[in-house]
């Protein structure tokens, strides 16, 4: 069961804009996330190049923890909107819920849930 500190440690770092660091270090080497329903992608080192890459497309994305990350045993949930702004300055937002697993104070696995209608796709 993670500690208070380290789920809180983990959205401070995803809101202050440090979203590879936060998989550095707070994911294990064997982590998987799932976006929606698809296939996951699992590897602490492709989550990160995944991550670098969609940082890349965009000129800046913000993170906003909605509410308090609620906690019950292994499992926590946030509720999250992402801000996506392009080159061109046009913004798009996203509010999904995160659903994790962790093993003691490191995230094993993570599913979004969101409606990808919310990017215009």
């Amino acid at each position: 069961m993670p500690s208070r500190e380290i789920v809180e440690a983990f959205a401070k770092r995803l809101e202050a804009g440090d979203f590879v660091g936060a998989i550095e270090q707070f994911y294990t080497p064997d982590a998987a996330t799932y976006e929606n329903n698809a296939a996951p992608v699992v590897g602490r080192d492709k989550l990160a190049a995944k991550e670098r890459g969609v940082l890349a497309a965009f000129k800046e994305v913000k993170a906003v923890r909605v509410g308090p990350s609620l906690i019950e045993g292994d499992n926590v949930a946030s509720r999250w909107i992402f801000t996506f702004t392009n080159a061109e300055g046009v913004t798009r937002t996203l509010e999904e819920i995160a659903w994790q697993t962790w093993r003691g104070d490191e995230l094993i696995e993570e599913r979004f849930y969101y409606d990808p209608k919310q990017l215009g796709r």
